[in-house]
């Protein structure tokens, strides 16, 4: 277990307003797996925990814990309500799944 995740998982998803089920369709896993990273039973792989960061627009570094709250955000949304920087994320994956 990677000590913090679980909390900053729940925190991210919630903030953005995704459920398990949507982060599991994302991450192409169950939402059993996503609630295992969310309760500390399961770690992810290098390779979802890559994924977990582009999903959340947040360096992998954050996740790890090597990062301080403030400094997890890759884009700039500062100024932004919860609601506009969950639909610029909602606008920026409608745009990668288009291609």
């Amino acid at each position: 277990m990677i000590e913090g995740l679980p909390g900053k998982l729940k925190e991210l998803r919630s903030k953005y307003g995704l459920s398990q089920k949507q982060i599991a369709e994302r991450l192409g896993v169950s939402p059993s797996i996503v609630s295992g990273y969310e309760t500390g039973e399961r770690t992810p792989s290098t390779e979802v925990l890559l994924s977990l960061s582009r999903l959340f627009y947040t360096s992998t570094d954050y996740l790890l814990g090597r990062k301080t709250p403030g400094q997890e955000t890759l884009v700039d949304l500062d100024g932004l309500t919860d609601k506009q920087k969950a639909a610029v994320i909602a606008l920026v994956q409608s745009m990668k799944e288009s291609h």
